[in-house]
C-alpha cells in the first residue's frame, strides 16, 4: 500500500516513530538506536527504517524540512501506515538568552507564521500543542522535575518560521518576551496533523546556533549532540 511519498508495504512501520528531518540523521538513528534495523522506503531519497529499541518495534523515516514536507509525511503515517506517536527530533536555533549550544529545547507549543493553519477552523486561532503524555514523559526521561533542573533541558514554547533568513529583531524580541524558546520550521505542522489525524506528537531540538550571539555548532558535533534528544524521545516512547 504505498502512498504518493512513502513506498513501504502494509505493517512496515512500527506505531512510534522518530522522525528527524535530514534522511542522513534518519540512517544514523537506524544505525546506532534500532536493533534489526532494516530500510522500508527511499522515494525521493527519503529515508525509512524500522527495527527495534529494548525490543520494542520502533521506526524513523525522515521528513525533510518545512511544515508543507513533514505535514506530508506525517498525515500519510497517520492515516495510511497505522502510525500512533511521532517524535520530530531537530535542531533550533535558540532565541532565548539563557539557552547554549548543545541545549535541548521539549516543545509544549508550537507558535507559526505559516499560514497552514489560518483556516483549519474557521473564526479560530488554532492552537498548536503536542501531546502531553509524551512531553511529560520526554521531561521526566531527562531528570525535569519539581525542584529538579537538569542542565541544559528546557521546555516551552518554540515558533515553527516558514522562513530560514529572517532578520526580524522586533519580532523575535516579543517572542521571547511571551516565553518563545527557540525557532525551527515543522513543530507547528506536526502537531496540527496528529491533532487532525487522532495521533501524538511532540518535537525535541537541539540548539544549534543561537540568534542572540554568533554562535553554531560545527556538523560533527551537532550530531553528537543530536544524540540526546535521541534518547530523550525513545524513553518517552517507552514510559508515556
Amino acid at each position: 500500500m504505498a502512498t504518493p511519498h512513502i513506498s513501504a508495504d502494509p505493517g512496515d512501520f512500527a506505531p512510534d516513530v522518530l522522525m528527524p528531518g535530514d534522511p542522513r540523521r534518519a540512517r544514523h538513528i537506524a544505525e546506532t538506536v534500532l536493533d534489526d534495523a532494516r530500510q522500508v522506503t527511499q522515494v525521493r531519497g527519503i529515508l525509512g527504517f524500522t527495527g527495534t529499541v529494548g525490543g520494542r518495534p520502533v521506526s524513523v523515516l525522515a521528513s525533510g524540512m518545512g511544515i508543507p514536507s513533514i505535514s506530508i509525511y506525517a498525515t500519510e503515517l497517520f492515516r495510511f501506515y497505522g502510525v500512533k506517536r511521532i517524535i520530530r527530533i531537530g535542531t533550533a536555533g535558540g532565541m532565548a538568552t539563557h539557552l547554549d549550544l548543545g541545549d535541548v529545547v521539549i516543545a509544549s507549543a508550537a507558535h507559526t507564521d505559516s499560514a497552514v493553519s489560518a483556516n483549519r477552523i474557521p473564526g479560530i486561532h488554532y492552537s498548536h500543542a503536542p501531546s502531553f503524555a509524551l512531553a511529560t514523559a520526554a521531561a521526566q526521561a531527562s531528570g525535569l522535575r519539581p525542584g529538579a533542573t537538569p542542565d541544559g533541558v528546557h521546555v516551552g514554547a518554540v515558533l515553527s518560521s516558514d522562513v530560514f533568513y529572517a532578520d526580524r529583531p522586533e519580532t523575535t524580541a516579543l517572542l521571547v518576551k511571551h516565553g518563545t524558546l527557540a525557532v525551527e520550521m515543522e513543530a507547528a505542522g506536526l502537531y496540527a496533523v496528529a491533532n487532525a489525524e487522532g495521533g501524538e506528537a511532540l518535537a525535541i531540538c537541539t540548539i544549534s546556533d543561537l540568534l542572540f550571539r554568533e554562535a553554531s555548532l560545527p556538523a560533527d558535533e551537532r550530531e553528537l549532540l543530536f544524540d540526546r534528544a535521541v534518547a530523550l524521545a525513545v524513553a518517552a516512547f517507552a514510559t508515556a
